[in-house]
């Protein structure tokens, strides 16, 4: 940059004199792109302080190189740039600058206090890194880093928006990253980091971070929809152009307070491939993809512009929304309608005034880019409520990965809106049900529901809500009455979950210790760990203080309730326990004798004392499968079934010393087997599918060790789960029953 060019005022010697001295960095970002930004803004800046600040992490930080191979300080100061542009404070600059140095070097939060001040320092350590944690895992980590993140956020908002600038300007750079990492860093953006920019309502972040997310996480996709874009360029520049035009003429037969203004845009990559990909349309089905703005003074003139549009096009039925009465969960406001055009294209017209447009294109950030047109705390009260609400239900859990579960349920941006009788309106996200709007409405409400009536009509429990429909709650009168167990694997916001579980916590102390010290005992028994009660509390230990429990029966109480989940933290404690235990437990290769009965209910070890038995997971084998054992090295026998492929490799191998290790046994008559074992199961994709699956498994008493689904492009989804069950009988009634279940295409056993 030509220095001569960049326009200072005459009194402003400190970035004058500076400019002169600094480094020149080859890269987008640098300082000098940074002071004109300030001096040509209509803001006023400390540029002293940002400058102080710049020296500051430029001396800290000199001799670090990105992955890119540039010096690390191109980073804050693009952060920095970023934040300059949504409009932030002079704290938030210096912040953005400094917000690496205390994770990345000797600079202390001390050091900054001292320099920069409180609220600078707070700023830094709210977007800085915990240090690593030596009980937790690597996801455990990274939520605990999201959380304090959320904590510090309810405390100052800036926070998350100096995390979703730095997340952002990462995102632009991550070509340079590893192809793991980029797929890491990509999938966290889009589950975190987007929905958070979404619900502070701040759009061009939120619609970037999802297109770069997108760009890595499915590359094919994105090119065909990028290619598709590309090849009607022109045209569609040419369409958009004409409508604008059409409607700033007839704009001018109507009186404004001020001249209205016409804007156009095309829909952003990601928003074009949930439509076509997920919800399986043709691209040219997507009414919205085309869309003309219109910002005028007043709501009277937004429903003036409305009717204005609907006489110049023929409006498409049940696609007017008017989100001015009822704005989103995020504060927007706008009038959305779809019209046809002559050219027989549909395109969207949004309708805002000039307030409604700041909230929508900056939201929360809107507060300092433009204070005149956003004040007062209630707003900020309001929309930092949700933070608040992701906080209080996360601590109702002992899990602290929910966080980030909570984030990826709570803040997805297509919400639904529903009624109460009495006229209001309540956000809630898709699929929701009646018990998470009547834990909406109020925690006494939600704990005595008993029905629903949805539009007049009486509906279950697990109704899934949608967006227009009027819901009533029906409670008892009964002062004991409270939420069912069963309810946490209904309802779908976190919110509803932390309110049952807190119920539970605090009014069934004694029957959560019951309860958790039942399941705790099963899952010991499912997987071999043989201690005796009075070794629990020292072997569990390390999860007392992860999950903040004092003696053995908060642990019992937690996982009673729900705050635990066992089937998370087993795998670790079967880990520790094979540590701690195998050497003790080594075990003699004993032959194994011909059973005296030869039918297939348990397995049979004839005259065989102490020798340990394990079901492979390779295979999942059942009773009624046809079985061979493999004995190893210390853990006893390993069954596997004959059609398991590790066993059909050593036969084809035909090795006489890997087939020694192999043994012919069988099931035997008397058995009360609880087995592990996986399905999966192929069907079109549709609201409903898993609540059907999970249904039959709920009504055969089945336990659900695991459960998870995914979407396929070609419209099918793939639901795979993991289940206890005594025999292959029973697993066949139930893939019997799941291909009676609509649109279901295959029933699979599968492995863990």
């Amino acid at each position: 940059m030509d220095l001569q060019k960049v326009p200072i005022p005459e009194n402003n010697e400190i970035a004058l004199e500076y400019l002169k001295s600094i480094p020149d960095y080859d890269d987008n970002f640098n300082i000098e792109m940074l002071i004109q930004k300030i001096l040509t803004d209509d803001k006023q800046y400390d540029l002293s302080k940002i400058i102080s600040a710049y020296q500051f992490a430029e001396k800290a930080h000199r001799g670090q190189k990105r992955s890119s191979g540039q010096d690390y300080i191109i980073h804050p100061l693009a952060v920095a740039y970023i934040l300059l542009e949504l409009g932030m404070d002079t704290d938030t600059i210096c912040s953005a600058l400094l917000h690496d140095v205390v994770e990345d070097t000797p600079a202390t939060l001390a050091d900054l206090k001292k320099r920069f001040g409180q609220d600078v320092a707070m700023l830094v350590d709210g977007v800085t890194k915990l240090g690593k944690i030596p009980l937790f895992n690597r996801e455990e980590q990274k939520a605990e880093n999201i959380r304090k993140i959320l904590l510090a956020m309810s405390q100052d908002i800036r926070v998350m928006i100096i995390k979703l600038c730095d997340r952002l300007h990462n995102m632009r750079t991550l070509k340079y990253r590893p192809l793991h990492k980029q797929r890491e860093t990509a999938l966290e953006t889009m589950n975190v980091y987007a929905p958070i920019a979404h619900r502070l309502g701040i759009r061009a972040v939120k619609e970037e971070l999802e297109d770069l997310a997108f760009h890595y996480l499915d590359p094919f996709a994105y090119s065909e929809i990028e290619n598709i874009l590309e090849s009607k360029k022109e045209e569609r520049e040419e369409f958009i152009d004409t409508i604008k035009k059409r409607i700033s003429q007839q704009l001018k037969t109507l009186d404004f307070k001020e001249p209205p203004k016409v804007e156009g845009r095309v829909k952003s990559i990601y928003g074009i491939y949930k439509k076509v990909f997920i919800h399986q349309k043709n691209i040219d089905q997507i009414y919205d993809k085309y869309a003309v703005r219109v910002i005028v003074s007043t709501n009277i003139e937004c429903y003036s512009v409305v009717g204005l549009i609907h006489h110049m096009f023929t409006p498409i039925p049940g696609r007017f929304k008017d989100y001015i009465g009822n704005p989103k969960g995020n504060l927007y406001k706008s009038l959305h309608t779809t019209v046809l055009g002559k050219e027989g294209i549909p395109f969207e017209v949004q309708i805002r005034t000039w307030e409604m447009h700041e909230t929508a294109e900056y939201g929360i950030a809107a507060h300092w880019k433009y204070k005149e047109g956003i004040q007062g705390r209630d707003k900020m009260e309001h929309r930092l409520a949700w933070v608040r609400q992701i906080i209080e239900a996360q601590q109702t859990s002992d899990d602290v990965e929910e966080i980030v579960h909570s984030i990826k349920t709570d803040l997805v941006p297509d919400d639904i809106v529903v009624m109460s009788p009495k006229g209001m309106a309540v956000t809630l996200p898709i699929d929701s049900t009646v018990i998470d709007f009547a834990y909406h409405i109020h925690t006494e409400i939600g704990n005595k529901t008993i029905g629903a009536k949805v539009d007049g009509k009486i509906v279950p429990l697990d109704y899934r809500l949608q967006t227009g429909q009027i819901c009533e709650i029906i409670t008892s009168k009964d002062s004991e009455k409270g939420p069912n167990r069963a309810w946490l694997n209904i309802v779908k916001t976190n919110v509803a979950k932390s309110k049952i579980r807190s119920w539970f916590k605090k009014e069934r102390r004694e029957e959560n210790i019951i309860e958790g010290k039942a399941q705790l005992e099963k899952e010991f028994r499912h997987n071999k760990i043989n201690l005796d009660r009075e070794q629990y509390a020292e072997f569990l230990s390390d999860d007392f203080k992860k999950h903040n429990c004092e003696t053995l029966d908060d642990f019992y109480a937690s996982i009673g309730y729900g705050g635990i989940s066992l089937s998370k933290i087993m795998p670790r404690l079967k880990d520790k326990y094979t540590k701690l235990y195998s050497a003790e437990e080594e075990l003699s290769v004993v032959p194994l004798v011909q059973p005296k009965n030869t039918t297939k209910n348990s397995i049979v070890l004839d005259k065989v004392d102490g020798l340990a038995v394990k079901f492979a997971q390779c295979c999942n084998p059942l009773p009624g499968d046809d079985i061979v054992g493999y004995i190893t090295r210390g853990f006893g026998l390993s069954v596997h079934t004959v059609k398991c492929t590790n066993y059909q490799a050593v036969v084809s191998r035909n090795n006489a010393e890997e087939l020694e290790r192999w043994c012919d046994i069988q099931w035997t008559e008397n058995s009360d087997s609880q087995l592990q074992t996986s399905f999966e199961v192929l069907a079109s994709d549709r609201v409903g599918l898993v609540f059907d699956i999970t249904a039959i498994l709920r009504e055969a008493r089945v336990p659900i060790v695991h459960s998870s689904s995914r979407n396929l492009k070609n419209g099918n989804a793939i639901f795979e789960c993991t289940i206890v069950i005594s025999s292959r009988d029973q697993l066949k009634l139930l893939f019997d029953k799941f291909r009676k279940i609509k649109g279901v295409i295959s029933v699979d056993r599968a492995s863990v």
